[in-house]
């Protein structure tokens, strides 16, 4: 027989409750630990916001190592960028994805864009976590789910529900946004912040004729965080965290200005 309808029924968070433990869940890199307040809680969720390229996939991939190592299992969703094309640039940074799923700790989806409803990407996030166990999930990007359903006019309510049942599973679920412009004042095609227990936000910033990366925590619900703004590069080994840049003023409005005491620029630890 051939054809059909399959019914993908609506997702009620408040339907799916366990218990569990919520303890912190470390990414493995002590400096951006130090900077949530110890890691991210079991059972919350996580935005990852900032420009293109600034490294929004390489922040969520870092946590799913992490839980790999563990002894987790982790899905990817991805909705904008080619899987092989992923997979490739995340081995160039130490890590194997494919060698991961190969082994059935890490499941790698390509979302089509074309091919989609909410209710039946909400369906195979829900089947990832009942029946292969997955704990940690990343969903990259919001800017492509919302662009694989432009007629939906209730995907923010989707996302929401979604990731409450997420939550309320003791799962762990990391979420990135691209916005838009490069230095200066971002804006965000989809304002999903309010969603999220904890927002990292990354940021290019010129200093010295040089285009340099910073990142800081803008919200954490669940516990304390450093209210400080570090540095951080890209480079064969991952993501490589800096101290506190505190003699730099606007450093997210793109442009800072130097406001150190003793020294020059040049001082700062990731120069």
């Amino acid at each position: 027989m051939t054809g059909g309808v399959r019914v993908f029924p609506r997702l009620v968070a408040a339907e799916h409750r366990t218990e569990f433990t919520r303890d912190v869940l470390r990414s493995g890199n002590a400096p951006l630990d130090k900077l949530l307040g110890g890691g991210v809680e079991r059972g919350s969720s996580t935005l990852v916001l900032g420009p293109a390229g600034a490294g929004k996939t390489l922040v969520t991939l870092t946590f799913a190592m992490s839980a790999i190592a563990r002894g987790e299992r982790a899905a990817i969703f991805v909705f904008d960028e080619e899987l092989g094309l992923l997979i490739d640039r995340a081995k160039g940074m130490g890590m194997d994805l494919a060698g991961h799923a190969r082994a059935g700790r890490l499941f790698l989806e390509q979302v089509d864009a074309a091919e989609l409803t909410p209710g039946e990407f909400s369906e195979r996030v829900r089947r990832s976590l009942v029946e292969r166990d997955v704990r940690t999930f990343l969903l990259d990007s919001l800017n492509g789910y919302r662009a694989s359903m432009p007629e939906e006019q209730s995907l923010i309510l989707h996302m929401h529900e979604l990731l409450q049942f997420l939550n309320r599973q003791g799962a762990s679920t990391f979420l990135t946004v691209a916005q838009h412009g490069l230095v200066g004042d971002m804006q965000s095609p989809v304002d999903v912040t309010y969603l999220a227990d904890t927002v990292i936000l990354l940021r290019y910033f010129e200093a010295r004729g040089r285009v340099r990366r910073a990142m800081s925590i803008v919200k954490k619900r669940t516990s304390g965080h450093e209210t400080s703004i570090r540095e951080y590069k890209i480079g064969s080994q991952g993501l490589t965290v800096g101290e506190p840049l505190t003699s730099f003023h606007g450093i997210l409005r793109g442009v800072p200005q130097f406001v150190g005491t003793g020294g020059s620029p040049r001082d700062e630890s990731a120069s």
